[in-house]
């Protein structure tokens, strides 16, 4: 069996996820020859390094845009602005 390059292969992280559950399920079964089973081993790590990558690649955008202006992280319970400009209304405003 030719060895492939997982993490080239993988495309998405959903695909790659995917792909890891199904090596991971194969090689519980215990139906593999030792040699596949490390072969499985060697995709399965690359695979997790690029879900990995993929994740904290996701976590770092997430952070960007979560700052507000100058950077700055906004407070805890301050009112962000919506893509209009206009602060979205807290709780109490729905409420009322």
């Amino acid at each position: 069996m030719a060895k492939t390059d997982a993490a080239e292969n993988a495309g998405s992280f959903e695909e790659a996820f995917r792909r890891l559950q199904e090596i991971v399920t194969r090689m519980e079964s215990g139906d593999l020859a030792l040699e596949d089973l490390l072969d499985r081993y060697e995709e399965g790590m690359r695979l997790v390094k690029f879900c990995s990558d993929k994740l904290s690649l996701a976590e770092q955008k997430i952070t960007v845009l979560g700052q507000g202006p100058g950077g700055q992280e906004p407070a805890v319970g301050t009112p962000q602005a919506d893509p209009k400009g206009s602060a979205l209304r807290g709780e109490e405003e729905k409420e009322g």
